[in-house]
C-alpha cells in the first residue's frame, strides 16, 4: 500500500501564510506529476497546482501568483507554500501524483484543513 500524510493545515487570517507537507510513503522522483487538490464544503475536489517531473509547474488560476508547488525527492515530500491567503482558500487540502498514462499514484490521504478566516 502506498500512501501519503499531509500536514501543515490550520487557521490563519486572511492575508497569512501557510506551507503544507505531503509525506509520501515511497519515491516520488520517477511520478510523471505530483499535485496538491483541494476540497472546499459542498464542492468537487479541484486541483490547485502540480509540478512535473521536469520540473515545471501548474497552477489554478485562482492561486496563481500566491502559492507555490515545491518537491524534495531526497525525502520523498512535497510542498505547498501559499501567501496572502484569502477566505475562498479554505478547504481540505490533499496531495497524490499521477503516472504518464494515467491513474493516481497513491492512496487518498486524510488531507489537511485550512481555514482562513478573521
Amino acid at each position: 500500500q502506498v500512501h501519503v500524510v499531509e500536514s501543515g493545515g490550520g487557521l490563519v487570517q486572511p492575508g497569512g501564510s501557510l506551507r503544507l507537507s505531503c509525506a509520501a510513503s515511497r519515491s516520488i522522483f520517477n511520478i510523471y506529476a505530483m499535485g496538491w487538490y483541494r476540497q472546499a464544503s459542498g464542492k468537487q475536489r479541484e486541483l490547485v497546482a502540480r509540478i512535473f517531473r521536469s520540473g515545471n509547474t501548474y497552477y489554478a488560476d485562482s492561486v496563481k501568483g500566491r502559492f507555490t508547488i515545491s518537491k524534495d525527492n531526497a525525502k520523498n515530500t512535497l510542498f505547498l507554500q501559499m501567501n496572502s491567503l484569502k477566505v475562498e482558500d479554505t478547504a481540505v487540502y490533499y496531495c497524490n501524483g499521477n503516472h504518464l498514462l494515467g491513474g493516481l499514484a497513491f492512496d487518498w490521504g486524510s488531507g489537511t484543513q485550512v481555514t482562513v478566516s478573521s
